[in-house]
C-alpha cells in the first residue's frame, strides 16, 4: 500500500482531473480511493513520543496519493469530524493551525462533528472561512428558516468519475455540545436526511458514486443503547444501493472486522484490516488523533463499486520495549515517517505561542489522578473528586454533580502545569450552584443517577450516596446524612450540564442558580495551587454510588407474603382462623 521510499513525496504529484459535466464511460473500469481520518482533536503537532501529528500526516498522505494517482486513480482525503477540543495548544487558539495544516494536507471535506460546537456558531464561521475545504452537514437545520446551516454535501471528480460526498452530524449533538450554542439549530434523523439528499442528487448532480462522510459513531451490530442510532443502523435502514460506502468518525475506533458483525477489539498498528460491510455497504473509521490514515481503494464499473484493498496506515505509532540494562526504548510500528518541513514551518509559531501561555507550574500530584474515558464514564474515580471538591470549595455547595464526558484526560503524578489542567478540562465552562429543596434534589438525581455508562452523561458526585434502580434514587444521603424533603441544599456543577447538556435537567433557570463567572479549569487551577501537593489517595470515592443489577432489581418486585392482623381475619373468616391462616 505504501511505497517504499518516503524519498517519492519529493516527486511533483500527478495533476488533478478537471472537474468534467459528463458521467463515467460504460464498460469502463475506474479506479479510486478514500484516504480518511477522524476525531483529531486538536492533535495537529506529534506527542511526546513522536506519534502522529500533521507533519508526518503531510508525508504519508502526498505518498499514499501519489501512489493511488501512478496506478491510474484519483484520492479523495476526507476527515468525518471532530477536529476541534482536546489539547491545549489546538483549544487555545480555537484550532487555527489544525484547519491550516488540513489546507496544507489537501483535504477535500470535512464533516461537522459534535465537538465542533463547543463554540458559539460565530467561531465555527470562522474556521470555516480558514478551510479551503467545504464542512457538510446535510441533516444540520436552522430552525427559524428551515434550511440547511450547511453544504449538504460536495462533488468531485477523479479521473472521470462524478463522486458526491454527503456529510452527517450526530443527533446527539443536541445533548454533548453546550446547548446554550444550539438554540436555533436542528439535528434532523439522518436516514431520512440520506434519503432525502440521495434524491436530490439523483435528480440534479447524478453522481456516480456517493460517499457518506457520517459522525454518527459506530454502533456494534446496531446495538446503539442510549446514544443515536450511528453507520451499522444507517446502512441498514437505507434501501439497497442508496449509498456505496459510509466513511465515520465519533466512536474512535480502529475499525476492523475479526468476522460478520464483530469487530477486532484490541486493533494491533499494521495488523490486516478489513472494513465493515452492512447491506451492501461499507463502513470505515480511522481510530483518533491521526494515529491512522485509513486507504481504501475502489473500482467503479457499470455502478458496481468493488472494494480492491485497505487499511489502516499507522503515523509513526510506537510500542515501549525493555532493553537488557533495564532502559526502555520506544519503537516505531513500522517505518519511520519523516516530517514534513513545509508543516514544521506551518505550525512551529503556533505551537510555540501556545506553549508560552500553557507551561506554567499550577502545582503536584503525588499518584496519578484517574481520567480516562474507559474510567469517567464507568465509574467513580479520584479525578471527578477532585474536579468537584474544586467546585464546592468554590460556591460552598452541600455536594457536587458532573457528566464523565466533561473529563477528558489523566492527572500525572509530579509537577502539574496550567496546559495539565486544560488538557482535563478544555471547554471553558462555567462553575455554577443551584439551591434545591431536598425534593427538588431526589427529582434531580431521578434522571443524572441512572445515566448509562460509556455515555458522556455518566455522572461523578461528591458527597453524594445513593441506590439507582434504572429510573429512580433511594436511600440518597448528602454528605453522610439522609436527605430531607424540606431542607434546602446547595448544588455546584458547570454551565454545560445546568443548561440540560448530555441530557441533565435543565436548572440554569431555576430561582436558586448562581454562576460564578469562573471558568472551570481556572476553579481547578486555584484549588491545585492551595493544596498541592495533592494526594491521589485522599481523593478516592468513598460514597456509595450503587446502581442494582438485574437480578437485585427482580428481588425488590418479588411479592411479599402478605399478612393480616388476627382481628381482621376473624372479621373475614369467622368461620374458623385455621382456613383464614392457609388463605394466599
Amino acid at each position: 500500500m505504501l511505497l517504499s521510499r518516503w524519498a517519492a513525496t519529493g516527486l511533483a504529484l500527478l495533476a488533478l482531473t478537471p472537474l468534467l459535466s459528463q458521467a463515467a464511460e460504460p464498460d469502463r473500469t475506474y479506479r479510486f480511493s478514500i484516504l480518511h481520518t477522524n476525531d483529531e482533536h486538536g492533535h495537529f503537532w506529534y506527542s511526546a513520543q513522536g506519534e502522529y501529528g500533521l507533519a508526518a500526516q503531510k508525508t504519508l498522505m502526498d505518498t499514499l496519493r501519489y501512489d493511488v494517482q501512478a496506478k491510474g486513480g484519483g484520492a479523495l482525503i476526507l476527515s468525518a469530524g471532530d477536529v476541534n477540543t482536546g489539547v491545549p495548544e489546538s483549544d487555545a487558539l480555537q484550532a487555527e493551525p489544525d484547519i491550516r495544516g488540513m489546507n496544507l494536507i489537501g483535504y477535500d471535506a470535512m464533516a461537522l462533528g459534535n465537538h465542533e460546537f463547543d463554540h458559539p456558531l460565530e467561531v465555527l464561521r470562522k474556521q470555516e472561512g480558514w478551510a479551503r475545504f467545504p464542512f457538510l452537514a446535510a441533516n444540520l437545520y436552522q430552525k427559524s428558516t428551515g434550511q440547511r446551516l450547511f453544504k449538504p454535501w460536495a462533488i468531485f471528480n477523479r479521473m472521470g468519475l462524478k463522486i458526491a460526498v454527503l456529510g452527517l452530524a450526530t443527533p446527539d449533538t443536541v445533548k454533548l455540545a453546550n446547548p446554550a450554542h444550539l438554540r436555533d439549530m436542528e439535528f434532523r434523523d439522518p436516514v431520512s436526511e440520506t434519503e432525502k439528499a440521495v434524491a436530490e442528487l439523483r435528480a440534479g448532480e447524478k453522481p456516480d458514486v456517493i460517499v457518506v462522510l457520517s459522525h454518527l459513531g459506530y454502533d456494534d451490530n446496531g446495538e446503539h443503547g442510549s446514544s443515536a442510532p450511528g453507520d451499522v443502523t444507517l446502512a441498514r435502514s437505507l434501501p439497497p444501493g442508496t449509498v456505496a460506502m459510509i466513511v465515520g468518525g465519533h466512536s474512535h475506533y480502529a475499525l476492523c472486522m475479526a468476522k460478520e458483525n464483530e469487530r477486532v477489539k484490541s486493533y494491533q498498528p499494521g495488523a490486516a484490516c478489513q472494513p465493515d460491510k452492512q447491506n451492501g455497504v461499507w463502513i470505515m473509521q480511522a481510530g483518533q488523533w491521526g494515529e491512522y490514515v485509513g486507504r481504501g481503494d475502489f473500482t467503479w464499473r457499470n455502478g458496481e463499486v468493488a472494494l480492491e484493498s485497505y487499511a489502516l496506515v499507522p503515523v509513526n505509532l510506537k510500542h515501549k520495549i525493555k532493553n537488557a540494562d533495564g532502559s526502555e526504548t520506544w519503537l516505531t510500528y513500522q517505518q519511520e515517517i519523516p516530517k514534513n518541513t513545509a508543516m514544521m514551518k506551518l505550525l512551529m509559531p503556533y505551537q510555540k505561542r501556545a506553549e508560552s501561555r500553557l507551561n506554567v507550574a499550577v502545582g503536584s500530584a503525588t499518584g496519578q489522578f484517574d481520567g480516562e474515558r474507559e474510567q469517567v464514564r464507568f465509574t467513580q474515580t479520584s479525578l471527578g473528586q477532585l474536579i468537584l471538591r474544586a467546585q464546592m470549595a468554590k460556591t460552598q455547595a452541600d455536594f457536587a454533580v458532573m457528566s464523565g464526558g466533561g473529563i477528558r484526560a489523566s492527572l500525572p503524578t509530579g509537577k502539574l502545569s496550567w496546559r495539565d489542567l486544560l488538557q482535563v478540562q478544555p471547554f471553558g465552562n462555567q462553575v455554577v450552584s443551584v439551591t434545591l429543596t431536598g425534593a427538588e434534589v431526589k427529582k434531580y438525581l431521578d434522571v443524572v443517577a441512572n445515566m448509562k455508562p460509556d455515555t458522556g452523561g455518566f455522572a461523578q458526585f461528591a458527597h453524594v450516596s445513593l441506590v439507582a434502580d434504572g429510573s429512580t434514587v433511594s436511600d440518597v444521603r448528602i454528605n453522610g446524612q439522609p436527605l430531607q424533603e424540606n431542607k434546602t441544599y446547595r448544588m455546584a456543577t458547570n454551565s454545560f450540564n445546568a443548561a440540560g447538556g448530555d441530557g441533565y435537567p435543565r436548572i440554569d433557570t431555576h430561582p436558586g442558580y448562581q454562576n460564578t463567572g469562573t471558568i472551570d479549569a481556572e476553579v481547578l487551577r486555584d484549588y491545585v495551587k492551595a493544596h498541592s501537593p495533592l494526594n491521589a489517595a485522599d481523593y478516592a470515592p468513598t460514597d456509595a454510588i450503587h446502581r442494582l443489577t438485574e437480578a437485585e432489581k427482580k428481588a425488590r418486585e418479588k411479592p411479599h407474603k402478605r399478612s393480616y392482623p388476627q382481628m381482621i381475619l376473624a372479621w373475614l373468616w369467622p368461620w374458623g382462623r385455621e382456613t383464614a391462616h392457609n388463605a394466599p
